[in-house]
């Protein structure tokens, strides 16, 4: 199984490129990426099953941008199950408030 991500800026209206990712399960950094000029990472690896977290360097972000932000990061933990499914976290982003949902 794989994982992506796709990172909006609500403000802006548009993709967050840039924006510093981390996936870690059991404790350890197992993957690092940027997002690209459409706000993706396609793929983060291969998942194992247990509980994951995908780590947004959200105020790194927001200090690039000239913004300042509430949240100097956006972490979302999140359990896997099926070894075979494909998994998708988007983030809606904006420098007071997110939003995320398991996407497809």
């Amino acid at each position: 199984m794989t994982l992506s991500t796709h990172v909006l800026d609500a403000v802006a209206g548009r993709p967050a490129a840039g924006v510093a990712v981390t996936l870690e399960h059991d404790g350890a950094v197992v993957a690092t990426a940027r997002t690209d000029d459409d706000g993706r990472v396609r793929d983060l690896g291969p998942l194992g099953t247990g509980t994951h977290r995908i780590t947004f360097d959200t105020g790194g972000f927001f200090a690039e941008t000239g913004r300042q932000a509430f949240y100097p990061e956006v972490t979302v933990a999140f359990t896997v199950t099926d070894p075979g499914a494909h998994h998708h976290v988007p983030l809606l982003l904006s420098p007071f408030a997110y939003s995320t949902y398991r996407g497809s």
